[in-house]
């Protein structure tokens, strides 16, 4: 998904149109307000994670869940007794196979390490959830830009918001200009070829949350595309502390300003 501005005449209306989209994805029962843990069962080599029912151990390239009665687990919508093998689940937390009542149980590898993380639509930063604090659109943020691309992907280790390091793969740089002076940002590049960038400024962890992404569409076959600020997104992490959001790479840390975007949530 990218966050470019669609071909509306009015971009205000339709950046409004986009945050109220937004407000509305990440409130959903199954968003990411709902998470309430990551357990990774390198942890837990016994197999019991707190608070989740059944037994997980990891098996290569599958993770194994025993289940009793008692642990009132579904597997695909149907009572889950016994042994399954389960891979990673790729699409939407309310679309993961195992669940406990109204709770998903979402499994995730990363780095060849198995996770698995808790969905619950109670959880109580949903309860808390009042909006996401954000400026106005502002013309002057929507910035032309040039994408250059690397010509070898790299990766780079960078801290996550676990404490733990990860490697963030980079597919090249995106230069822009405000107040006539260039910036550059290190991006990755998506399946689409969409681009998607980490990163921080001076306003971070003051006027804004201490990151943030954006995720400018794929550039023209010229290069060219549009960094458009307005649309810079609060990280998964802001809105959960299980999340295991990448930090800014070095060289994405802008020294000015930017006023832009999301800045942090509204709760209460």
């Amino acid at each position: 998904m990218t966050t470019e501005a669609s071909d509306a005449t009015d971009p205000a209306e339709d950046w409004r149109s986009w945050h109220e989209h937004r407000v509305l994805t990440v409130s959903a029962p199954y968003g990411p307000l709902s998470l309430t843990g990551t357990h990774w069962l390198a942890d837990h080599p016994e197999g019991r994670l707190p608070a989740v029912p059944g037994v997980w151990r990891e098996d290569g390239d599958e993770v194994v869940l025993t289940a009793v009665d008692g642990d009132r687990l579904t597997a695909d919508g149907e009572p889950l007794t016994g042994e399954i093998r389960l891979t990673a689940d790729v699409g939407p937390f309310d679309a993961s196979r195992i669940a406990t009542g109204e709770r998903r149980l979402v499994v995730l590898r990363r780095e060849g390490l198995w996770a698995v993380r808790d969905i619950d639509p109670k959880s109580d930063a949903r309860r808390a959830f009042q909006g996401i604090e954000a400026t106005p659109y502002d013309r002057d943020w929507a910035l032309p830009g040039r994408f250059r691309p690397y010509e070898e992907s790299r990766t780079v280790q960078v801290e996550n918001a676990d404490g733990r390091e990860r490697g963030l793969g980079l597919g090249g740089e995106v230069s822009f200009t405000v107040g006539g002076t260039v910036h550059t940002l290190q991006v990755a590049v998506e399946p689409d070829g969409s681009l998607w960038a980490v990163f921080a400024d001076t306003t971070s962890g003051k006027d804004s949350y201490r990151f943030r992404f954006l995720r400018p569409s794929a550039p023209a076959p010229d290069g060219t595309v549009t960094v458009d600020f307005n649309r810079s997104l609060l990280p998964p992490c802001a809105f959960a502390d299980h999340f295991i959001c990448p930090f800014p790479p070095p060289g994405n840390t802008l020294p000015i300003a930017v006023p832009a975007g999301e800045l942090t949530l509204h709760a209460g």
